[in-house]
């Protein structure tokens, strides 16, 4: 099963290389913003997380109800939240 997990962006970590820090549940993970180039997202923006990427952007309502019915999956949610947990995106300048 694959899951988006809502996040909100912490900091642009690299504008040119639309890379973010998001927060999903107190873990902090760089993520592509690089869907949603040209969008404005800012910090504090709610987006949806699939495997490293911000799939699109969200409201915090949404968010919130997004994350309580995760939670409520159970073992699927503790799984994306590993998956997350343990990737990871190298944002070393180029």
């Amino acid at each position: 099963m694959c899951l988006g997990i809502p996040g909100r962006i912490v900091d642009i970590l690299d504008a040119d290389q639309d890379l973010a820090k998001v927060d999903v549940n107190g873990v902090q993970r760089a993520i592509s913003i690089r869907l949603l180039a040209g969008t404005g997202l800012q910090v504090g923006d709610w987006v949806l997380v699939h495997v490293g990427f911000a799939m699109s952007r969200i409201d915090e309502a949404e968010a919130r109800m997004t994350l309580d019915q995760v939670r409520r999956m159970g073992a699927d949610y503790v799984n994306e939240i590993e998956a997350f947990t343990s990737s990871e995106i190298d944002t070393t300048p180029r």
